[in-house]
């Protein structure tokens, strides 16, 4: 598959070489063979925007200027963030919504999804918190602009 668009179902983007990524859906695993970058931009522009828009947006919602969750989708709420910098290889992109839970693990950080299934990080936990916490007030913001329109 060269292809790939997140949708409800996409839980994480894992990169496997700078040309492939490990896609992990709620009920699927498999392999695209495309980068994560362009699977972020390809699914922003599918959605109607750019990746440029959505992280330039979501940069002025929450006033950061580093490792910003993005809004891939607005009215199904789909927001993802980096696990660290966008522009290293080791990147990993997470569904703020689709974590049920997570937990430190020794310093590490291990996510319990929403259908129970666990993924380990070698990503520091209180890394992980802020970008849980980032998305948070991300979609609160949404959230409150949404219903006051």
């Amino acid at each position: 598959m060269f292809s790939y668009e997140i949708n409800n179902n996409t839980f994480a983007l894992l990169p496997l070489t700078n040309t492939s990524t490990k896609v992990l859906e709620k009920d699927n695993i498999f392999v695209v063979e495309n980068n994560i970058m362009n699977i972020i931009k390809d699914s922003c522009e599918y959605y109607g925007s750019s990746y440029i828009g959505r992280k330039e947006g979501s940069k002025k919602l929450i006033n950061i200027t580093s490792k910003c969750p993005i809004i891939i989708e607005e009215t199904n709420n789909i927001i993802y963030f980096p696990t660290i910098s966008p522009r290293l290889d080791k990147c990993m992109w997470i569904s703020y919504n689709s974590i049920k839970n997570y937990i430190n693990n020794n310093g590490k950080t291990t996510i319990i999804f929403e259908n129970d299934k666990v993924l380990d990080l070698d990503i520091s936990y209180n890394s992980f918190n802020n970008q849980v916490l980032k998305s948070a007030k991300l979609e609160s913001i949404l959230r409150k602009r949404i219903n006051n329109i």
